[in-house]
């Protein structure tokens, strides 16, 4: 199994798209024998990772986010990038896959040798990306995809944990005023690095005009991740390719400021380490539920809390308490 995972690794490292979809597919798997595998095939390729721009890119249902990722990795390979993407889809309550399936709806992108499409569930987990979202991006690094854009289901309260794994955060929005400028959370625009009303185009341009003025003024109240860095408010045309280079520019530009200070590598360090920290919590819940004498409780504890006999706080400390004791 040793020499098939350092083969694998091999496959990576020369760039063969086939084996990096194999590894997302062995990092996203929840049988039990396959997590050692993906730890070592991880520690393989961590020396490798870590040289690209991660930018996430999130926004409401129907802000056309597949349309606008197509035209940006687009002209990226034009400027000659290679460009991976990790498209988080809805999944289905019933079978638990993507409903959606960015792949179909970024044709021109997918097929293209210096890209990467990967749609993936978003399954039960919350923040509009999958659980296996980190390990995917280093593995789309260490395969040389220089530019990595991961793409979240869609906007909300918990839908910001995209910002905890990538450099820079773009928020993208819909033509719209009034009143509907408090569908967009304050917690999710305080996040947002770069803010872009797309589908400007055609009837909408001056609506979209209005919106970025609106925004323009919204976000001189609001308290930003950077002092020095004011998130700039654009409009684009995803659909004609329109405003794309002027979004790229001041992409590289809060790149090149992040990276010139050294807040990109500090923000990249905590990021792992919140990383660990959220693996160990998974863990011992993993382990506490597998726990025997945990399991001998838990039927009537869960019983005497449905029936309103037990408080919630009282049961689950019995259970921590004899999880401890074990």
């Amino acid at each position: 199994m040793a020499e098939q995972i350092q083969a694998l690794a091999d496959n990576i490292l020369s760039g063969d798209r086939r084996a990096l979809a194999k590894a997302i597919t062995l990092v996203e798997s929840t049988r039990s024998e396959h997590h050692q595998q993906t730890s070592t095939l991880l520690e393989m390729l961590m020396p490798q990772s870590g040289r690209s721009i991660r930018l996430g890119i999130s926004g409401a249902p129907g802000v056309g986010k597949s349309t606008f990722i197509e035209a940006l990795g687009i002209y990226l390979i034009k400027l000659g990038h290679s460009v991976a993407v990790l498209a988080v889809d809805p999944s289905s309550a019933v079978t638990g896959g993507s409903i959606l399936g960015d792949k179909t709806r970024m044709e021109t992108l997918a097929f293209s040798e210096r890209a990467f499409v990967r749609p993936s569930p978003a399954g039960r987990t919350l923040g509009g990306v999958t659980r296996r979202t980190r390990e995917s991006i280093l593995l789309c690094e260490a395969a040389g995809f220089d530019i990595i854009l991961v793409e979240t289901v869609g906007v909300g309260q918990s839908e910001t944990a995209v910002a905890d794994m990538t450099d820079m955060f773009l928020l993208l929005l819909l033509p719209a005023g009034g009143d509907e400028l408090q569908g967009i959370k304050r917690g999710i625009m305080e996040l947002a690095d770069l803010i872009v009303v797309n589908k400007s185009d055609g009837d909408q341009i001056a609506l979209a005009n209005q919106t970025m003025a609106d925004y323009r003024s919204a976000v001189h109240f609001l308290t930003t991740r950077y002092d020095d860095w004011q998130p700039p408010v654009m409009s684009c045309s995803s659909i004609y390719s329109q405003g794309i280079a002027d979004i790229w520019t001041e992409v590289s530009r809060f790149n090149d400021m992040t990276s010139d200070n050294g807040r990109q590598l500090q923000l990249r360090a905590q990021q792992s380490k919140a990383w660990m920290w959220s693996e160990m919590e998974e863990a011992l819940v993993a382990d506490l539920k597998a726990d025997e004498s945990v399991k001998t409780m838990l039927t009537g504890l869960e019983a005497a809390v449905v029936a309103g006999h037990l408080p919630a706080t009282v049961a689950a400390q019995q259970i921590i308490d004899a999880y401890k004791k074990n």
